[in-house]
């Protein structure tokens, strides 16, 4: 090898070490940070129900225990998860979320995470449906999700809200679109289509069928 090629072997070699480290990287920086944020708030709160118990680090502030703060909030999600479908504990939920939409300024905030969990988990995900859809030109396609099929509400009897992710965010654009505009995605599933938008369209999807997906009923 010559000394001309040398430099642009190492940068190759760089680029490929960076291909692989860099995914796996933001993958472990995030779950610590997570650990170390929930870790961060509950010594204080233990510690304020109970100090003997929890006591205090040399400085005097409440002791910490690493990875206690995740494994309690996975307990108690667990817990919550368990003993939800009882009377009882259903009772004091919708208790609980009635209160909490009809105080003002908190009903905004709690209604609106509540929304956006449920659109990704439970029995009222909306992210389930995906398609292409051409909102600027006929021949230019994005990829979205359906997230309300009818829109009388809003008196617009032959149209859909889409909802078009933008990449490498958690933001997005909703748009009430014709349906003769929108194309349901057969070949491939919502996940697959929703990595395939975030990542700027880098991200590779399986492709089961191969055929066209039809229009949007």
């Amino acid at each position: 090898m010559s000394l001309r090629k040398v430099p642009r072997s190492l940068f190759r070699l760089f680029l490929q070490g960076l291909l692989i480290l860099a995914p796996i990287s933001i993958t472990i920086w995030a779950v610590i940070s997570a650990f170390q944020w929930i870790d961060g708030i509950l010594p204080n709160l233990l510690y304020s129900i109970a100090p003997k118990l929890m006591g205090t680090d040399p400085a005097g502030l409440p002791r910490r225990i690493p990875g206690l703060g995740f494994v309690v909030f996975i307990g108690m999600a667990l817990l919550v998860g368990y003993i939800s479908p009882s009377f009882i504990v259903s009772r004091v939920v919708e208790f609980a979320e009635s209160l909490l939409e009809r105080t003002p300024g908190i009903k905004f905030i709690y209604s609106t995470i509540k929304d956006f969990f449920e659109a990704f988990v439970g029995n009222k995900r909306k992210f389930t449906k995906a398609v292409l859809v051409s909102i600027t030109e006929r021949d230019v396609w994005q990829v979205g999700f359906i997230t309300q099929e009818e829109l009388h509400e809003f008196d617009l009897q032959e149209y859909v809200a889409v909802y078009l992710p933008q990449s490498y965010a958690f933001a997005g654009h909703l748009y009430f679109v014709k349906r003769d505009r929108v194309r349901v995605l057969t070949d491939i599933s919502s996940a697959d289509a929703m990595k395939f938008a975030i990542s700027g369209g880098v991200a590779e999807v399986d492709d089961h069928d191969g055929g066209e997906a039809p229009p949007a009923k």
